[in-house]
């Protein structure tokens, strides 16, 4: 398969940064990266502009790191709330999705939102609050609340729920150790009960 030599103009993921001299498959370069103005073909005349690109990408770089981490901030302030029709087990019918989520973050926020920034990985099919992460650029992520309520309910009703039910799973661990406890205890006391019948025996 034929390879050649490019100048990358832009970052692009998983291969470099602009102003590196990257080996590609030609056809890659050909038709993917050049159409897309990403990278040119490493001649002389390109390579002898690697220090120039490399300087102004650093430099677009970091004010795209400013503003992702001035997003950032903004974005982990914001509590979403969605009203759901939902069972009596407290699931949804349907599901809230990063498309859902996106729209209402982007909603409260005077900037475009990407849902496929979003780390949800299923939608959203339960009742509750949930932390959601968003990923601005490859180090720098913000998380916000997300409450799922029934309709006519607000945050406050999506708390005391979570408070009941973090107070249902800790009330489920402490039985359990009491369970373990008591389990053990019977186990000890069957064991000197074997002991004491072997040393009648014997």
């Amino acid at each position: 398969m034929a390879r050649m030599k490019v100048l990358l103009i832009e970052d692009v993921p998983n291969l470099g940064l602009a102003g590196e001299i990257q080996t590609v498959a030609a056809g890659f370069a050909r038709n993917y990266l050049m159409p897309r103005k990403e990278a040119v073909p490493a001649s002389k005349g390109a390579v002898k502009q690697a220090e120039d690109i490399r300087q102004s990408a650093m430099r677009k770089r970091a004010k795209e790191r400013s503003n992702a981490e001035a997003q950032a901030q903004m974005i982990n302030k914001q509590k979403l709330l969605f009203e759901v029709r939902a069972g009596d087990n407290g699931r949804l019918y349907g599901s809230i999705t990063s498309g859902d989520v996106a729209e209402q973050l982007e909603g409260m926020l005077e900037f475009e939102i990407d849902r496929r920034r979003i780390q949800l990985d299923a939608g959203i099919r339960d009742l509750g609050i949930f932390d959601v992460p968003i990923r601005l650029m490859p180090d720098v992520t913000a998380t916000f609340k997300v409450a799922v309520v029934r309709e006519g309910e607000g945050w406050a009703d999506a708390e005391k729920r979570q408070a009941a039910a973090s107070a249902a799973v800790q009330a489920a661990k402490e039985q359990a150790a009491v369970d373990a406890m008591l389990f053990e205890a019977k186990e000890a006391e069957a064991e000197a009960e074997a002991d004491a019948d072997a040393d009648a025996d014997a």
